[in-house]
């Protein structure tokens, strides 16, 4: 196989400041072990405990040397110094007495190095633009994404034809959703073969309508009895008229045979199918139901038109792609190349990690920062952490052995990866520091109001300590915009649903007996007494938010371990960017080439 054009000079992007791959990884993995800071903020702090406990994990876990400079930074320059500030001529000496500390300086500077380097540069000077018909449905996020990741798979199958003599036949989706991408790569001048898995058969009808509006399918021709058909459609209501049981029905009122029934097509326009015809030097699109639950893709090839020709699958040459596939939905289409003789290549963009499963199950105690490396603070990450799912994270065999235990990332140090700190604006930032504020407040008056109690994890270490106790949790989730507007609406906005909507059942009972009758004097007692932390919270949020760019970093390089530990089946592996950050901040390909 020669070697391929398209391959970056970097197999990761990281930072100058290290001279090979090598060096990158076991620094980053070395840091993500053993930062105490690090662990904390991904995946020991959560908003919920934030003022549950006296003097408060503000006051408890961020450095005294910290405090001062975090609580009278305005919350969007912290963000530029967190992020966006040149900070190699910043120091003490020569920042005067508002700059920051020096550990906080390095600390900025360890995350920064640690994270993956997210420029972007398009694959193509010119890419072809979307046209409107296959562009339907596509908000500005999306044309961003499959314009330039459709020219991206373009330009790699043509490299990996080339440089292996043999063209890519089909490309498999995983998880195609309503098939932007897949749509998009079927249409001129791409004119590739489809394989769209999807697991929702609602996402999959809706996908087909667009195919029909693009004019890459024909909506089914019905052959009727029409003088038969009106006949039957006077006899019911107008409202009945798409009901096929209905029609059915007045059609045997009527005293028509069944014989002649059958010969009238009574579905209504919704339920007829899509058909695709192949034509040379077009494209083609095949759906596949189904949900993945491996990357063994047996079942998916067996769905395949002309799957009954036992020499068609070895003729098969598939590449695997997926535009953010959520949680382990990546990870089975990275595998895919190590499963299946027939998938020559992949190249999938990962997002959603908070659903990733993890493989390596709860990790050991280790005082005084017991939460990131004891045991989460609900019962559905305790359950995730327990499953010990093979097909979790972390991936490689690197990152699973790590010290010795493995690397761990717990639900909420994968769900900080899911943000985009660099594309917060001052308004979005005030308004979730707000939301996040107002919940945290509420579980303090959850916990004095025997609501909740309060959980010790350990025995090891001092029971008092905010880092060895969290509450139960309470889940929400999202209330109506209005009761966002003042503590007081959000706190009788939380007891309403949590009392009255019947998908939150559990918690109506006690929250009656216990919440029923505070006042609106107690709640704003609550929020004057707070008012004054609320800076503790947001200056924690953004530096959670920025320290888990090196978790997006720890979790990609782990795919790209996976990929470069199968040496006799993978040929070559990397990392790139294919969007720009701030249309589409999950931006990481992962690539891998078989011999």
């Amino acid at each position: 196989m020669r070697d391929l054009r398209t391959k970056p000079d970097r197999p990761l992007p990281y930072s100058d400041e290290f001279h090979s791959a090598e060096e990158y990884v076991e620094s980053l993995l070395h840091f993500a072990a053993n930062s105490d800071l690090f662990r904390f903020l991904c995946g020991g702090v959560h908003i919920l405990d934030f003022y549950t406990a006296e003097p408060g994990l503000f006051k408890s876990a961020v450095p005294k040397e910290w405090q001062d400079y975090l609580l009278r930074t305005e919350p969007m320059a912290l963000l530029d110094f967190l992020m966006r500030d040149d900070l190699t001529s910043l120091t003490p000496e020569t920042g005067g007495a508002g700059a920051p500390p020096e550990t906080l300086l390095r600390y900025v500077k360890d995350i920064r190095k640690f994270s993956l380097q997210r420029s972007f540069r398009p694959s193509k000077p010119k890419l072809p633009v979307l046209p409107r018909h296959v562009a339907l449905g596509m908000k500005t996020k999306k044309v961003h994404e499959v314009t330039h990741f459709a020219g991206y798979i373009d330009r790699l199958a043509e490299d990996v034809a080339h440089a292996s003599g043999h063209e890519i036949t089909h490309f498999v989706d995983f998880g195609s959703g309503q098939n932007y991408l897949g749509r998009t790569l079927a249409s001129p001048p791409y004119n590739k073969h489809i394989v769209a898995v999807e697991s929702n058969e609602v996402n999959m009808a809706g996908a087909k309508d667009l195919d029909i509006l693009s004019g890459l399918a024909e909506r089914e021709k019905r052959v009727r009895n029409k003088k038969l058909y009106h006949r039957i459609l006077e006899a019911v209501d107008p409202s009945l008229h798409n009901d096929e049981e209905a029609l059915k029905r007045a059609a045997r009122e009527l005293g028509i045979a069944d014989e002649d029934i059958a010969t009238i097509d009574l579905r209504s326009r919704k339920e007829l199918q899509a058909t695709y015809a192949a034509e040379e030097g077009k494209g083609t699109i095949e759906y596949v139901v189904g949900r993945l639950e491996h990357a063994d893709l047996t079942g998916v090839l067996s769905q395949l038109r002309g799957h009954e020709d036992g020499i068609r699958e070895e003729r098969l040459r598939m590449m695997a792609i997926s535009i953010h596939s959520c949680g382990n939905l990546s990870h089975y289409g990275i595998r895919s190349i190590v499963l299946n003789p027939c998938i020559r290549a992949v190249a999938i963009v990962g997002c959603c990690y908070n659903l990733l499963t993890e493989k390596l199950g709860p990790p050991t105690y280790k005082p005084p920062f017991s939460r990131p490396s004891l045991q989460p603070i609900n019962a559905r990450v305790a359950r995730e952490s327990a499953r010990r799912d093979p097909q979790g994270f972390p991936m490689s065999e690197r990152v699973s052995t790590y010290g010795g235990d493995g690397i761990r990332l717990n639900i909420t140090a994968r769900m900080m990866a899911c943000q985009a700190p660099q594309n917060w604006t001052a308004e979005e930032s005030e308004s979730f520091f707000t939301r996040h504020f107002y919940r945290a407040i509420l579980q303090k008056i959850f916990l004095d109001k025997g609501v909740i109690s309060r959980v010790y994890h350990g025995q090891e270490a001092d029971p008092e300590s905010p880092f060895n106790s969290s509450t139960n949790p309470v889940i929400i989730g999202s209330l109506r915009k209005q009761c966002y507007t003042s503590f007081k609406a959000y706190v009788r906005g939380a007891i309403t649903k949590l009392t009255t909507n019947p998908d939150f059942s559990q918690y109506s009972e006690v929250m009656r007996e216990k919440m029923g009758n505070i006042t609106d004097e107690e709640i704003a007692h609550y929020e004057e007494a707070f008012r004054h932390r609320r800076r503790e919270l947001s200056a924690v949020w953004s530096l959670m938010a920025f320290s888990a760019c090196v978790v997006e970093s720890l979790i990609v390089t782990d795919r790209w371990l996976f990929l470069r530990e199968h040496p006799d089946i993978v040929q070559d592996c990397w990392v790139e960017t294919v969007f720009d950050y701030r249309e589409s901040p999950r931006n990481l390909v992962v690539v891998g080439i078989k011999r």
